[in-house]
Order: C-alpha cells, then structure tokens, then sequence
C-alpha cells in the first residue's frame, strides 16, 4: 500500500515528482500534465495530504489485517467516498480538484463518479 508522504522542501518534493512521472507519465499523461500545471498549489496541499494520510491510517488499523491488497483498497475507497463531516469533499477546499477528479474519470471510465 502506498501513502503519501510530504516532502520536507519543495526541492525534495520536485523530485519525489520527478520520480512519479517517470514511473507513471506514460501510462496517466493527463494526470501528470494536471499536476505539473497546478504545481504552485499541489506543492501547498500537505495538511489535506496528511489529513487523508490519517483517515487511511485509522481505517486500515481499525480493520486488523487484510486477506488480500484488493479487500485493503475497498476499505481505502470507501475512506475516500464517505467525506468528513460539513467538508464538501475529502480534501477539503483545493483549487483543481474537480479537474484532477475529471482527469481520472476520463481513464477510469465508470469506476469514478463526478459528484
């Protein structure tokens, strides 16, 4: 399972961005574009990181152990489908995360809803 983890300075965290698109760029080009595009902001975003960093975390340890990494990424779905209590949605109020949402819905298909 994979968390995000922020950077310690934005230095580190253009790396660690590097890293990402070399390993995904080809296979999710739009989502990379996206991401490079709202840098200046996606760079500012690490308490709503964190935030769903601990909502995972809590989760995955009130569950115990998983049979298999599928059953853990229902559970992780699921955390990101029920939203926090009088937020709008998981990450709170980020500027382009209706286009990052739609980005995915475009390869996704039917896997994401736009709500």
């Amino acid at each position: 399972m994979v968390l995000l983890m922020p950077a310690p300075t934005e230095t580190a965290a253009e790396q660690r961005f590097a890293e990402f698109e070399a390993t995904w760029g080809d296979r999710y080009p739009a989502v990379i574009r996206l991401w490079r595009d709202a840098w200046p902001t996606f760079i500012y975003t690490t308490n709503a990181i964190e935030s769903l960093n601990a909502r995972f975390r809590q989760a995955a340890r009130r569950r115990g152990h998983f049979p298999t990494e599928q059953a853990a990424l229902k559970v992780l779905y699921l955390v990101i489908r029920n939203p926090i209590k009088n937020r709008p949605n998981v990450t709170g109020q980020i500027r382009g995360w209706k286009a990052g949402l739609y980005a995915l819905s475009l390869h996704y298909g039917d896997r994401i809803t736009l709500n």
